[in-house]
Parts: C-alpha cells; sequence; structure tokens
C-alpha cells in the first residue's frame, strides 16, 4: 500500500478512474474480486437452472474457492461446474467470468437469459442436463466461441441473431428437441468449425448461405427431417473431417463435389430417397476412418480405392444395389475391422480371405455362387446368411441359401423366444433363452427352429452391448414383465427367423419395453429410439417409438400382426433396421437402433388338422346353427308344456287373490323402467307401479337368474294367499303370461331398517339415543328371512303375535349391535348373534354387544334396557315372551323389564331351537344375500312382515 505524503499528492493528481483503481489497490492489492453485478447475475442463473449448489461471490475466482466449481455425484457421478475466470483486468485485481461448463447434472431449470448480461463469457457447454425452454436471443450479446447443450430439452428453433455472433467457432446443439427451419443468417459465422445439430426435428432444405461454412471441420444432422437434395455446395467445406447425414428425409444422389473434401475422416450419409446414383468418388480421402453409405441407392460396383484407405476402420454399403465381386483389393486395408456389405446384389464368390479373416464382416442376403469349405451357418464374425442363390451347390448349407430352406421336416407351428434373456414359462408357453452376446455380423441358429442375424456397430462406440438387462426396481409392468426385463439390440439391422414353420396363416406378437432410458426428470429419460420393422418383407411399424407407444420408460407394451402368410420355403423373417431417426448420443453413446424384448408366433389353423381357421369357424358356424335350430324347436315345444302345466296350477289352487294381466302390469310400472326398480331379491327384481285406481303396487318379476321357477312361484303364491296376518304384507294378486312370472304387493313407503344398518356407506343412517314425544315413530319392515322367525313358525308353522314380538327382539338386537343376524358369526362355537347375546346375558356382559361405532357416546341404561327387552322377546318359548304392548311399555320406561328365562343347554345336548338354527344355517346364508341387497322393498321367500309402526320410538339422526 502506498502511505507517503508525495504519494497522496500524486493520487490527487490522478483522473478519476485510475483513483478509483489505486484506492482498491489500497485496500486489498490481491483482491481478484467478481464486479457485484456478476456475481448478483450468477445466482440468478443458479436460481432458474435449479444448480443449488453454486454459492457465487466476489471472491468466487479465487483460487480454492468451491463456490462454483465442484464434482457430483448425481446421476452415478461424473457431473462437474467448472467456471472459469479472466482475473487480469485492472492490474489483476479484477475479474471476470468467461467459461462456464455444467455438464451432467440433471438440472432441471431453464436455458436462462441472464447469461447474456455476463460480457465476458466465451463459453457455455450445459451438456446432459434436464433444461428446457427456447435458447434466449440474448446471448447473442456475448463474444462467444462456444455454446454447447447436448442432451436437454431444449424447445424452439436456432434464433436467427445467433447467426451475428462473429466469434462462434462451436454450435452443438445434438439431441435437443429444436425443429423448424435452419436460418439463413447462420450461415454468417465464417468461424464456425463444429455445427451439430443431430437428434432435433429441423426442416426444410440446408440453406445456401452454409455454403460460406468454409471453415467446418464438423457438421451432422443425423435423424433431423431436413429434405431437398444434397447440396452440392459441401465441396465448400474443403476442411471437414466430419460429415454425418443419416436418417434425413434429403434425397440422392450424393453430389460429385463430394470428392472435394480430402480431409474426411467420418462420413456417414444413410437412407437416401430419390433416384440411385454411382458410388462417389472419395479416392482422394486418403485418411478416411469411418465410411458408411447405407440405403443410399448406390449403383454399380465397389472401387477398388476402398483398399487404399491405410486407416480404415468401418465400412458399410449395406442395403444398396452394388453389383460385381467383392475387390480383392479391399484385403489391403489391414486397419478395416469391420465390414458391412449386406442386402446388395453382389455375385461371383465369396473371398477365401473373407471367409478366413478374425474380423467383423457381414455379406448376407447377396447373390454369391459356388462354395467355400470356410463358410458355416455358426461362424460367429462372419455373416453370409441367404446369401447364395436357392439352385446353388447341395454342398452349401442351407443356412446360407436363398429364403433358409427348412433343414428338415417342416413341423414347427409355434415360437416363444425371450430375446436377450433366459428361460421364461408364462401360461403355460415356454419362451426360450436368446442369450448369445454377438451382434456385430452373427447369424445364430438353435437346433433348426428359430434363429437371428444381426448387423452393424455403434456410433462413437464399439463396446456397447448388444442384448439389455434392466433390474426389476426399474420397471413399472405387470403381467408379463419377465419378459420385458431382458432385450436384444442392433445399432443397425436385426432379423429374427421362425424356421421351418407349417405353411399357413400365422399371428405374430412383439414385445417391447424401453428398459435403457429411465423414466424420470434426468437426461437418462432424453433418448429417443426409433426404428422400422418388417414382417415377410411388408413394412408393419414405421418411426416406432416404444416409450411413447408404451407411455413412458420402463413400462411393456405388444404389438399383435395377424394374417401373416408362411408359404415356400417355411421361413417367417421378422426385421428391425434402424432407419437413422431419434437421439443417439444420451443418455450414453450406443444407446439407440432397434430393441425387442420377446417374440411370440401362433397358428391361426388348426394344429391337428392343418386346416385354416376360417375353414373351421365355417364349419364350427353351421353346426352351431344346425344345433341351435333343435334346441330352439325343443325348448318352444318345453315352453307350451310348461305353460300349459302353469295356468292348470294356478287354476287347481283356488287362489284367495286377484289377477292381473301383462299389459296392466307394464302401463303400471312403466314397462318396469329403470327408475322404478326399487330392489332385488332370489326371486328377481321389484318395481314400483301404480294402478289405474291409484293404488301403489310392488312387482316381483321372476329374474331368469333367479334359482326358483315354477314350483316356487306357485308355493309363495299359496302360502301368501293363505295367510291373513295384520303384519303381513298383502298380496294383490298375481300374473302368469307365457314366461312371465310376477306378484303384486301392496308397496311399503318407508324404507327397509335392514338398508338403514347393514346397507351401503351413502344408504347408512346413524341411530342415536334421542327420546322426545315429538319425533315421529321409525317406520320399518323385517323381512320373512330365517333369521328373523320365530321358532314354532320356523319348525311348524305356527304363526301368532308372539311370533312378531320374537321378530320384534332380534331386531331390536340388531340396532343396538349394528350386526346382522344373518350373517354374524362371533367364533366357531357359536351360531349366530342371538347364540352369543345369549351368553353374554349369562355372563352380566351384555353392553359388549353394544355397536363400537358409538365408542361411549350413548346412554348405558337405555342400551341395557334394550338389550334385556331384546332377550326377553326372544325366548323359545311364545309364553315366556311379552305381549307387543308390555314390550312397548317396557322399553318407553313404564314398567320393569322382567327378568328373562333363559335355557341353553350345552353343544351336547342343544335344544330344539338352537338344533333349528343349526339345521337351517345355510339356508339362512342364502337368503341373507337378499337381505343385505338394502333395496327399499325386499321380495324373500317366506311371507314378508309389515313396518312396525308403533313398536319403537327410535329417532333417526
Amino acid at each position: 500500500m502506498i502511505r507517503s505524503s508525495s504519494s497522496a499528492v500524486f493520487l490527487l493528481l490522478l483522473p478519476l478512474p485510475y483513483l478509483c483503481f489505486f484506492l482498491v489497490l489500497l485496500e486489498d492489492c490481491h483482491a481478484q474480486l467478481l464486479p457485484q453485478e456478476e456475481v448478483d447475475t450468477l445466482n440468478r442463473i443458479a436460481a432458474k437452472m435449479k444448480n443449488g449448489e453454486w454459492r457465487a461471490s466476489r471472491q468466487s475466482c479465487r483460487t480454492g474457492d468451491a463456490g462454483l466449481n465442484f464434482n457430483s455425484s448425481v446421476g452415478g457421478g461424473g457431473g462437474f461446474s467448472n467456471v472459469t475466470c479472466n482475473c487480469s483486468f485492472a492490474l489483476g485485481t479484477l475479474c471476470h467470468v468467461t467459461n462456464i461448463q455444467l455438464k451432467l447434472l440433471n438440472l432441471t431449470g431453464v436455458f436462462p437469459e441472464e447469461f447474456g448480461n455476463l460480457t465476458h463469457l466465451r463459453e457455455i457447454d450445459l451438456t446432459l442436463n434436464y433444461l428446457s425452454g427456447p435458447i434466449p436471443t440474448s446471448i447473442t450479446r456475448l463474444p462467444l466461441e462456444i455454446l454447447s447443450a447436448i442432451g436437454n430439452r431444449l424447445t424452439g428453433t436456432i434464433p436467427k441473431e445467433v447467426g451475428d455472433i462473429s466469434t462462434l467457432e462451436q454450435l452443438v446443439l445434438n439431441d435437443n428437441l429444436l425443429g423448424g427451419p435452419l436460418h439463413p443468417n447462420l450461415g454468417k459465422l465464417s468461424r464456425l468449425s463444429r455445427l451439430v445439430l443431430s437428434g432435433n426435428d429441423f426442416t426444410g432444405t440446408i440453406p445456401e448461405s452454409f455454403g460460406y461454412l468454409r471453415n467446418l471441420t464438423e457438421f451432422g444432422v443425423v435423424g433431423n427431417s431436413v429434405s431437398g437434395m444434397i447440396p452440392s455446395f459441401i465441396g465448400n467445406w474443403t476442411n471437414i473431417s466430419l460429415l454425418d447425414m443419416q436418417g434425413t428425409s434429403m434425397e440422392g444422389p450424393i453430389p460429385p463435389t463430394i470428392s472435394l473434401l480430402r480431409n474426411l475422416n467420418t462420413l456417414r450419409i444413410s437412407d437416401l430417397s430419390g433416384s440411385g446414383s454411382g458410388f462417389p468418388d472419395l479416392q482422394d480421402a486418403e485418411n478416411l476412418r469411418i465410411l458408411v453409405l447405407r440405403n443410399c441407392s448406390l449403383t454399380g460396383s465397389i472401387p477398388d480405392f476402398i483398399g487404399n484407405k491405410k486407416i480404415l476402420d468401418t465400412l458399410d454399403l449395406s442395403f444398396n444395389r452394388l453389383t460385381g465381386e467383392v475387390p480383392a483389393a479391399i484385403q489391403k486395408a489391414t486397419k478395416l475391422r469391420f465390414m458391412f456389405l449386406s442386402n446388395n446384389l453382389l455375385s461371383g464368390a465369396v473371398p477365401p480371405w473373407i471367409a478366413s479373416s478374425f474380423q467383423n464382416f457381414d455379406l448376407s442376403y447377396n447373390n454369391f455362387t459356388g462354395t467355400s469349405p470356410y463358410l458355416s451357418c455358426q461362424q460367429s464374425n462372419i455373416n453370409i446368411v441367404s446369401s447364395y442363390s436357392s439352385s446353388g451347390s447341395d454342398s452349401v448349407e442351407w443356412c446360407l441359401t436363398k429364403d433358409l430352406p427348412c433343414p428338415h421336416e417342416n413341423r414347427n407351428s409355434f415360437l416363444f423366444i425371450n430375446c436377450g434373456g433366459g428361460n421364461v414359462t408364462l401360461e403355460g408357453n415356454n419362451f426360450v433363452e436368446d442369450t448369445s452376446p454377438n451382434g456385430r455380423s452373427t447369424f445364430f441358429s438353435v437346433g433348426g427352429d428359430w434363429a437371428y442375424s444381426s448387423m452393424g456397430v455403434f456410433l462413437e462406440t464399439d463396446q456397447a452391448s448388444y442384448t439389455a438387462t434392466n433390474p426389476p426396481p426399474s420397471l413399472n409392468m405387470t403381467g408379463y414383465s419377465d419378459l420385458y426385463r431382458t432385450a436384444r439390440l442392433s445399432p443397425s439391422s436385426l432379423r429374427y427367423y421362425g424356421l421351418c414353420l407349417r405353411e399357413g396363416s400365422y399371428k405374430v406378437r412383439l414385445y417391447f419395453a424401453e428398459i435403457q432410458y429411465t423414466n424420470d426428470e434426468t437426461f437418462y429419460s432424453l433418448g429417443r429410439r426409433i426404428f422400422n420393422v418388417e414382417i415377410q418383407g411388408k413394412l408393419v411399424l414405421r418411426d416406432f417409438n416404444i416409450a411413447k407407444e408404451a407411455g413412458g420408460a420402463g413400462k411393456g407394451i405388444s404389438q399383435d400382426f395377424d394374417n401373416i402368410l408362411v408359404k415356400g420355403s417355411t421361413t417367417l423373417e421378422i426385421h428391425l433396421y434402424w432407419s437413422g431417426k431419434g437421439t443417439t448420443a444420451v443418455p450414453e453413446r450406443g444407446m439407440y437402433g432397434p430393441l425387442i424384448s420377446a417374440i411370440q408366433v401362433t397358428p391361426n389353423y388348426h394344429v391337428g388338422t392343418g386346416l385354416s381357421v376360417g375353414a373351421i369357424l365355417g364349419i364350427a358356424a353351421a353346426s352351431f346353427f344346425l344345433l341351435l335350430l333343435i334346441l330352439l324347436v325343443l325348448w318352444r315345444m318345453f315352453c307350451l308344456a310348461r305353460d300349459r302345466d302353469l295356468d292348470n296350477e294356478l287354476h287347481g289352487l283356488h287362489l284367495q287373490t286377484g289377477h292381473f294381466t301383462m299389459r296392466q302390469i307394464k302401463s303400471a310400472t312403466g314397462n318396469f323402467h329403470p327408475s322404478n326398480k326399487i330392489g332385488e331379491g332370489g326371486f328377481g327384481p321389484v318395481h314400483k307401479g301404480m294402478l289405474s285406481d291409484g293404488t301403489v303396487i310392488a312387482v316381483k318379476q321372476l329374474s331368469s337368474k333367479s334359482k326358483q321357477g315354477n314350483r316356487e312361484f306357485l308355493t309363495e303364491i299359496g302360502v301368501i294367499s293363505a295367510l291373513q296376518h295384520p303384519n303381513l304384507v298383502k298380496l294383490y294378486g298375481c300374473c302368469v303370461e307365457g314366461n312371465q312370472l310376477l306378484l303384486v304387493y301392496e308397496y311399503m313407503e318407508n324404507n327397509s331398517l335392514a338398508r338403514a344398518l347393514f346397507g351401503e356407506e351413502d344408504q347408512k343412517l346413524k341411530l342415536n339415543w334421542l327420546d322426545e314425544e315429538e319425533n315421529t315413530h321409525i317406520s320399518t319392515r323385517i323381512a320373512g328371512t330365517l333369521g328373523y322367525m320365530a321358532p314354532e313358525y320356523a319348525m311348524r308353522g305356527y304363526l301368532t303375535d308372539k311370533a312378531d314380538v320374537y321378530s320384534f327382539g332380534v331386531v331390536t338386537l340388531e340396532i343396538v349391535s349394528g350386526k346382522s343376524i344373518a350373517n354374524y358369526k362371533p367364533r366357531e362355537d357359536f351360531v349366530h348373534l342371538l347364540d352369543w347375546a345369549y351368553v353374554l346375558h349369562e355372563q352380566g356382559n351384555l353392553l359388549e354387544l353394544v355397536d363400537p361405532s358409538l365408542g361411549l357416546d350413548y346412554d348405558h341404561e337405555e342400551a341395557l334396557r334394550m338389550l334385556n327387552l331384546a332377550i326377553l322377546c326372544t325366548n323359545s318359548s311364545p309364553t315366556l315372551r311379552p305381549s307387543m304392548s308390555s314390550a312397548v311399555s317396557m322399553l318407553e320406561g313404564k314398567g320393569a323389564i322382567q327378568a328373562a328365562i333363559i335355557k341353553r343347554s350345552g353343544m351336547q345336548n342343544p335344544d330344539m331351537r338352537f338344533k333349528s338354527f343349526e339345521m337351517l344355517s345355510q339356508d339362512s346364508m342364502t337368503d341373507s344375500s337378499m337381505h343385505s341387497e338394502g333395496s327399499k322393498h325386499q321380495a324373500f321367500r317366506y311371507p314378508p312382515l309389515k313396518t312396525m309402526d308403533g313398536y319403537c320410538r327410535l329417532k333417526l339422526s
């Protein structure tokens, strides 16, 4: 620091900016501070990107400060934040941020526009995160040299203002969701060396202005929808070393100006539409290491200059129309490891040097002739399946012959394969294992029943696996989940064969599950796998995306294809092909291309007879029609006889009731309209209706599902019409017309107590203990099921007023306990609720019966009064029961409840009442299903009792 007086005088003579600088210097000559505005900007950027690790301060640029620079374990590790500063400003005391790298951090925010406030920023690298939103135009104010955002969710298009960043050298935006046309203004980026836009959805043609990008060394538009002819101006890119134009919508031919690209190291062009063209002139590209010209409609022969490429590693010329022999000169390319010449028209003999090679060569699906002792079906690194004409020598193995003729008798009708996994048995079907790891240039056959053929090497890596496995916790599926845990995949072409199938029609089911991507908010979920599927040479799935169709990664889906014909060679071929679409670099390189989990093939013909399904169905339909006709005639005869018998029996009963016509009943019930349905019992549905004289009725209609029939119908009419009792629902009459059996009762206006106690939650009513004179009396109807009948009536049919007292006691017990007499059985040694009540009475623990849902919110004295009254009313002897008037008086507290005389013998000698319970317990449970319907008006086998208006004074609340 400066302390002398002469120094002070010197400072006073300095201009204001220098004066300020030296004042800072006096404070700390080694400050290296960030301006506060940049600190604020960094913190706002962190907030928008949801980067919780950043802690920006004015000291963030100092060595050792961890506020902005760190390594991360997110997503398995490898992520990092690296912020670089330039501290050469103001004699080393002032810093500015120049480089920001935030890679593999799974940041879930947006691309912040605040980047534009860091005026000295030269690099933004946001590789492999989960950022969304558009590219902000604010960054165009910066002196950017590198803008990289590989593997995010950026949307929109590239702003035309990006073309005004004259300093930009790298624009790397592959594997995002960008789209729209490429703006011609980007052609102004004269210093641009890398323009990588693969794995997006850009459209339109490549602008002519791109011809001015003469400094390009890398250009990629893989998987985009750019269209038009491959522009001839690519000849201007004389510095380019990597040109990748796979899977676009562009047309051939490849322009001859490509011969000017002498610095090419990697050239990949695939899936061009349009007319064919000859092989491009690439003889001057001496440093060519990777050459992929797949499915480009190339014609003519393979040029000899391929052999002059001293560092050529990968040659893929598959799916073209190349003719002639495989040039012997290719063997001079001594560094060649991968050669794919599949699906061409190559002829002649397969060179011996190929058959004896240890490299991965695929020459399948060509037109070779002659024989070679070196070739076999199972050579793991050489694939020449289906490459010889069917008229070739018998010495050629079956797998090398066109259409793969069956090596043995046609015997197969089914095919089940668990692709990439072990044996799995599901629903009686054994999905056989498919665990071979080979896939670069492989034909693998299993017992002559099925096989697969795989070809290709993954972009930028030759170490990726050709099978995939996902552990159970990461899957979100049921059912056939064992099939979805594994899969086979390929970077280019994958074929499965069903061999030696019997001729006929088949149904093919393909199982898929995306098990290499995740279903979360990380860059591991950003992959988009897109491929095509052909069956028997016919395209059945175009641009198929497993995760999209299944509703997410880790979810299984199957696709069915019916009426697939197999004939001639009896081989079924399923071909999966990558046409260059989708992403290739996320979540990792090598995670793309066709993937399949399992295959199921079943016949549409009867295996035993060989008849087609259509023929069998025709025969079956004719037989069924004839049988139906016979049954119809027999049924008609039976119905006529049945109606006559029923009429005769009805007339013989001398019923004390009336008769109704079907027309009257339909008019009364609105033709049995659903809105008039008030319940359903074992006999059938019950409908409310109104006769022409205003009488409201309840109509029971025999259901086709009812287990009751004519005999039960007549029994019910006979019993009820003969009984006349004030507590029985009155039977007005019946109707018998054709197959219709109906009973007409008086209608009970009040809802059933059964519904209030045991119905659905929205039907239940809570009963409390208010006893007020002004409250209306509850009206309820006791159902005539076994549990409510007095023993003398159940055993002997003896019906008195004391039988109603017994029924009243049962219902009183149900009200207090909240349990049904029909289906409550506390333990195996008790018959039902009443039996349990007697035990608790003997033990002096009657209050244990009180409904537990009441808690303590009830009057214990009144509850005990009701329970003692219930015990008294349900005495097995009618003479020991009180009269109904006495029961009501005791309930109202006007009289003491008499002590109940209960004789409950041991299980060795039960009294007749419990014997009757035990003998009829099964029937009771059957009737209870009707009781629990909770309907407004119930129908029962025994005469239904009326409501007990005036018998109890409980208020519904």
